[in-house]
């Protein structure tokens, strides 16, 4: 009972409920949403990316940092992927994850490194990453870009093949999802990472090893983010230097609405999966109901604040309680 108790009064727990809802409602208003191949296999399949840039992400989020360049990663790591396949003719396709993951994780560090060594706010670190990503990404492909040609047809059913009826892409996602739920809540290393974003000044006084946290925060949100890069390759077959644009604001909103607080400390990487699913599916979900583009904005906008407020509140609400808690003994 405890157990069923606990779940209901999770954050995570309103936001699957909300998606939920908002799959009934789209079946409802068309059936085939949900009740057809494709549509069944898209509500999993489109959600796979932003998942493993949502994990990235919240990742960095709960020890108070933010990573705002991991689009920009994605870009450089799925032409990477495609210009390997194109120069080094029959190169396996393990050795091409194991270099995507590898170049993202090397960005990653990259934005670790300014960020714990120089403490500059990671904010103003990786929006210049953002940029300086891209523009390399840009300055790489210029006016080319990668075709399904380009690359195997091994490599693109990893995009399309699916397992018991759930597209691979997802499997690979959902994976990524449980190793990052055991690391943050069995290993010490991952609890560490929580007691660092909630106060960063007694985690270094307490002797964590902050710096070194934060940096393996921003390499795991880098090769997330190439692991990514590779996976939206194989899934669209078309690579040019707009991949991944603006898919870093997707990747902060969902982990935000999925429960990680902005401020650090709290939140799980199963409350970002879920809200990466809510934030695709309402974008999928909208247009079927008949709402405007403008008011999917809205909708979306409206989520990441609310979720923000709710965060604020609770956490006065928690800092209330353990004042009169103090005051009682």
């Amino acid at each position: 009972m405890r157990v069923v108790g606990n779940f209901f009064k999770a954050r995570e727990t309103g936001i699957l409920l909300a998606l939920v809802l908002v799959v009934v409602v789209a079946t409802v208003k068309n059936p085939s949403f949900l009740f057809s191949p494709d549509g069944f296999r898209d509500l999993l399949l489109t959600p796979s990316i932003l998942l493993l840039l949502a994990v990235g992400q919240a990742i960095v989020i709960i020890t108070r940092n933010v990573d705002l360049s991991v689009g920009s990663i994605l870009g450089l790591t799925a032409y990477l992927t495609g210009r390997l396949f194109i120069d080094v003719p029959g190169i396996p396709i393990p050795l091409v994850f194991l270099a995507s993951i590898a170049f993202g994780a090397a960005l990653g560090l990259i934005n670790g490194a300014l960020v714990a060594f120089a403490k500059v706010p990671a904010l103003v670190i990786t929006l210049g990453t953002l940029y300086a990503y891209r523009g390399i990404n840009v300055l790489w492909t210029g006016s080319d870009r990668i075709n399904s040609s380009d690359m195997p047809k091994d490599f693109l059913a990893l995009g399309t093949s699916s397992f018991l009826y759930i597209p691979l892409l997802t499997i690979i996602a959902l994976i990524v999802l449980v190793i990052a739920g055991w690391f943050l809540y069995t290993q010490r290393a991952g609890r560490e990472l929580y007691a660092i974003g909630s106060d960063p000044a007694a985690a270094n006084l307490y002797g964590l090893k902050v710096t070194q946290r934060v940096l393996v925060a921003f390499i795991v949100s880098g090769a997330l983010a190439g692991l990514a890069g590779v996976l939206y390759a194989a899934r669209y077959g078309t690579v040019n230097s707009q991949a991944g644009v603006n898919l870093e604001l997707q990747a902060v909103g969902a982990a935000v609405i999925g429960g990680v607080a902005i401020f650090g400390g709290s939140g799980t990487v199963w409350g970002a999966a879920v809200g990466a699913f809510l934030l695709v599916t309402i974008n999928r979900a909208l247009p079927i109901i008949g709402v405007q583009d403008f008011w999917q904005r809205a909708v979306v906008g409206v989520l990441i604040i609310g979720a923000i407020v709710l965060d604020r509140v609770l956490a006065l609400r928690q800092a209330r309680k353990l004042m009169e808690m103090r005051d009682d003994s």
